[in-house]
């Protein structure tokens, strides 16, 4: 392992030019656009593709992959996957309309959570790949920061739904959600859990973690430890696309969580 920093300097780039390239949103780590020159990297996992439009990494999306039918897309923390009711703030699929002309809505990630989102391009693609989440055949894993030693490999089979205060929980007689989740790393008083989604509920991780006793951090709606966000990432996103073949992309933590879960 070595150093970002190091690597780009190793292809030629100098500290101030590997620093504005990656303020550009021009430095890449698998799928995930990466900024902190200390952060160890597998070396040729770094990409540097300065022919890519520069976007401000923290604040916008950037496609990660596009076609004529599709894109996949990396969501920052903060950012809104579709447009909401009363807010004017850019989302996801706002900019992607912008860059690539209609966008049409599959899944949503929550706008705290940041990681892989998909985007269709015309209905029909649309439908077919609303039709594979609805079959269960997308591949969807999330990263979570949970304070303490997550052990094991539990499967939470348990619905979601609305409790009597209106808000989100486990609740008998709900919609079925099941997910399955194994610890990925520990570190310090930081477990990083990944979670594999077999249904697709709204808050389905934060709430199935919660339900466990190890809350996300950042989550201050089901109970997690302080955070300067949610520490949840959409990692893995693997689909047929509607001509055929299978597609699979790998995000790895934006580097806000990987300090966190690394301390460095």
């Amino acid at each position: 392992m070595t150093t970002l920093g190091e690597v780009l300097r190793q292809r030629g780039h100098e500290l101030r030019e590997a620093r504005k390239l990656a303020g550009q949103g021009r430095v890449w780590l698998g799928h995930t656009p990466v900024a902190d020159m200390g952060r160890e990297v597998e070396a040729d996992e770094v990409r540097v593709l300065a022919s890519r439009p520069a976007h401000a990494p923290g604040r916008d999306a950037a496609a990660v992959a596009h076609d004529a039918r599709l894109a996949v897309v990396y969501k920052p923390s903060g950012l809104l996957s579709v447009p909401a009711p009363g807010r004017r703030e850019p989302s996801v699929l706002s900019q992607v309309a912008r860059w690539l002309g209609q966008a049409l809505p599959v899944h949503r990630i929550d706008e705290g959570t940041s990681g892989l989102l998909l985007v269709a391009r015309d209905e029909r693609c649309q439908l077919d790949l609303k039709a594979q989440l609805e079959e269960h055949s997308v591949e969807r894993r999330y990263l979570a920061l949970v304070r303490g030693r997550f052990r094991g490999e539990p499967t939470v089979d348990a619905p979601l739904g609305r409790k009597g205060d209106g808000r989100r929980g486990v609740v008998a007689g709900g919609k079925p959600a099941v997910t399955h989740f194994r610890v990925a790393d520990t570190s310090g008083d930081v477990s990083v859990v990944e979670a594999r989604l077999e249904t697709g509920r709204t808050h389905q991780v934060r709430l199935h973690l919660a339900h466990l006793g190890f809350p996300i951090l950042g989550d201050d709606l089901y109970g997690g430890a302080r955070f300067s966000r949610l520490a949840l990432h959409a990692q893995v996103i693997g689909f047929r696309h509607p001509e055929g073949d299978a597609r699979r992309y790998v995000s790895p933590l934006p580097d806000e969580l990987w300090r966190r879960a690394y301390g460095r």
